[in-house]
């Protein structure tokens, strides 16, 4: 940061506290990206990233940025919020379009009807008929307390560990680089592992709850 650069990416944290001990300055700033941006403007980084951009942005200026906002899901309040920092004539880009198949097309989907009660026996199953004892499967849950318990089944077969928010961070880190070299074989996670993650070797995912 110190001798110059070209390109920045950060979390919004950490760019407003460089911003705040004048270690960033972002003035001559010509893009900005806000990637997820549903995630980003919700209200746990809303504010955050309001104060970060005031910095760059001057009310009607024809200097602004040029804005990037990208998304996988954009609901109404997303285009609302995203107007403020768009120029009135911005482009809308719609990968998806009108396709009735909006995910990946190598990918098969089912949907499984069980019992609550029946959920671990009928996850285990699934897993050894798709997963096998070896592939891994990541499966999310709702809560902490279901992943917790749900990782220490007797239902499932292959091993299996948790991942979620009251896990600290550097245990977070040594759990997932397990699951990357094969040390175990599921991995059960609130939504902290929804984002971000790129392990191609992931045989099956499982929804236990129609997310909300």
């Amino acid at each position: 940061l110190k001798s110059g650069i070209d390109i920045l990416v950060g979390t919004p944290g950490r760019i407003k506290d460089h911003i705040q001990n004048s270690k960033l300055e972002l003035s001559s700033v010509k893009h900005v990206v806000l990637d997820e941006v549903d995630h980003m403007l919700d209200m746990g980084f809303a504010d955050q990233v309001e104060e970060i951009l005031a910095f760059a942005y001057k009310k009607g200026s024809e200097n602004n940025p040029q804005t990037l906002l990208f998304s996988a899901t954009c609901p109404r309040w997303v285009y609302d919020v995203g107007k403020k920092y768009m120029r009135d004539e911005y482009e809308q880009i719609d990968l998806i379009g009108k396709k009735t198949q909006r995910t990946a097309m190598t990918v098969e989907h089912l949907a499984i009807q069980c019992r609550s009660s029946q959920r671990a026996g009928v996850l285990g199953d699934i897993i050894q008929v798709y997963s096998g004892s070896h592939g891994r499967t990541i499966v999310f849950c709702e809560t902490k307390k279901e992943a917790n318990e749900l990782a220490m089944n007797a239902s499932l077969k292959q091993d299996a560990q948790s991942l979620h928010g009251d896990i600290p961070q550097k245990q977070r880190e040594i759990t997932l680089k397990g699951f990357r070299d094969g040390v175990f074989e599921v991995l059960i996670a609130t939504n902290v592992a929804a984002r971000g993650l790129d392990i191609p070797e992931v045989d099956l995912v499982i929804q236990c709850s129609p997310p909300k």
